[in-house]
């Protein structure tokens, strides 16, 4: 004898297991996003990850060494926040199809968003399961499992 509700079952289950390997690849393709940014006259060059964080610094020529400290400062902070855009810009490009409609993924890494937009008013639940989840008792069938 099968349970009630089980095809509903099953059917919800496999989209938790597709909605769960969704968010792995997602995962490794966060930590994938790189992106690099160098000084106009290629003294510094800088890559950053997915959230800015700064993962290389090069100096392609020797013309730092002839940079004032506070002109050199400039110019890799500068080139770090250029990175950060398109590592940003990455980041937005993949996201943005993921979120749930009326999320917008600028609000949400500023710590603006409405997350309660982040779960359906409704649930995808077909409403049979719903009504014996909140009764306990399967709808057309008596307290003793009898139709």
């Amino acid at each position: 004898m099968s349970l009630p509700f089980e095809h509903e079952l099953e059917g919800l289950m496999e989209e938790y297991r597709k909605r769960r390997a969704r968010t792995a690849e997602l995962q490794r393709s966060i930590r994938e996003i790189s992106a690099t940014a160098t000084t106009p006259r290629q003294t510094i060059k800088v890559t950053v990850g997915a959230q800015g964080d700064l993962t290389g610094i090069e100096f392609p020529t020797g013309a730092y060494k002839r940079m004032a400290p506070n002109e050199l400062s400039e110019a890799i902070l500068g080139a770090v926040a250029e990175a950060k855009v398109k590592a940003t810009d990455a980041l937005r490009e993949l996201m943005q199809p993921e979120l749930p409609a009326g999320l917008n993924f600028d609000d949400l890494i500023q710590g603006k968003a409405d997350m309660s937009k982040a779960l359906p008013e409704n649930s995808i639940m077909p409403g049979a399961v719903r009504d014996y989840i909140d009764s306990g008792r399967v709808p057309g069938m008596d307290g003793r499992g009898n139709g």
